[in-house]
């Protein structure tokens, strides 16, 4: 009995090392392969992020070095919520919202559209989603272009119309946040509209064809069906809209330098314009500490919100 007890005992020793053997090479390959995604996430975003409120908390020209920073503490938040220019831009920012459900709005329509009444859905597809994965640069001098005051061909149609004072576009205070609005909507409808396509293609026929043998007409089928079962997708393209809305830099700096007059001064090219132009770091750093904050806050909000209007 003692002999068989011992080797039973062993044979189970034995297993349990076995499988911890095994566990464990698993767990060093799993680790392996994940090493250089979270290396890259530690390097490229955590690093960074920790730094940035450290920075945030000091008077700092990167031109001199490490040696040139002053610790200042909250100086620079209490100077950001005396700061114009800062409030001038964030309020530019809010007023870029407004793209994003025109965007969602229009890639909607034209997402239904495809799906139900074009042949070549590939085709088009190819179509919109071009601009989407353009150069922005690239989009940026075409429409400089297509805005010039006096020989761009948008104001040569109008003047053709008979509109003898064309707007200015870019150049005026007035219509120049407006047109990167347009530009932004324009480029965004591909995406959008591919992801609608991927929803839509998603919901169930059958509740089309109940909801037509009730005698529903098709807005009822709309405004019932397409629109509730799109919920999630809506809801996806909104929080992504609306960050990249706080995100928008390139198109700025190609095209307004945040002029004229301060009417396209968003908070990233704010950020920049301090950093880098300016050469105050820890300020720059403050305001992206509190643009953070505020995509942080918005983004808890649409999730909360979410819960009311969104149907999974």
């Amino acid at each position: 009995m003692d002999r068989s007890t011992s080797a039973s005992s062993s044979s189970r020793l034995s297993r349990s090392r076995s499988w911890w053997s095994m566990t464990a090479k698993e767990t060093l390959a799993g680790y392996l392969f994940a090493a250089p995604m979270l290396l890259g996430l530690t390097v490229f975003i955590l690093i960074p992020m920790i730094s940035l409120f450290f920075i945030s908390l000091t008077k700092w020209n990167f031109i001199q070095g490490l040696s040139g920073v002053e610790m200042v503490g909250l100086d620079n938040f209490r100077h950001l919520f005396q700061d114009k220019t800062f409030f001038v831009s964030m309020f530019n920012n809010l007023k870029l919202l407004l793209a994003v459900p025109v965007a969602l709005f229009l890639s909607l329509i034209i997402a239904i559209v495809v799906d139900e009444l074009v042949y070549f859905k590939g085709f088009f597809k190819i179509i919109y989603f071009m601009p989407y994965i353009s150069s922005i640069v690239a989009v940026a001098i075409v429409f400089q272009i297509l805005f010039h005051p006096s020989q761009g061909p948008i104001n040569g149609f109008l003047m053709s119309l008979g509109i003898e004072n064309p707007p200015k576009w870019l150049a005026d205070p007035t219509y120049a946040l407006p047109s990167i609005m347009l530009i932004i909507i324009w480029t965004s409808i591909g995406f959008n509209m591919i992801v609608y396509l991927a929803g839509l293609q998603a919901i169930p026929k059958d509740l089309y064809e109940a909801a037509e043998i009730d005698g529903a007409s098709k807005w009822r089928q709309f405004a019932a069906i397409t629109v509730p079962m799109l919920s999630p997708t809506t809801f996806f393209l909104l929080i992504t809209g609306v960050i990249y809305s706080f995100k928008t830099f390139d198109l700025i700096a190609v095209l307004t330098q945040g002029g004229p007059a301060k009417s396209t001064n968003v908070m990233v090219y704010e950020i920049y314009d301090q950093a880098f132009v300016n050469l105050k770091m820890g300020y720059a750093a403050a305001e992206s500490v509190f643009l953070f904050a505020v995509i942080l806050l918005i983004t808890v909000l649409q999730f909360w919100g979410q819960k009311k209007w969104v149907n999974y």
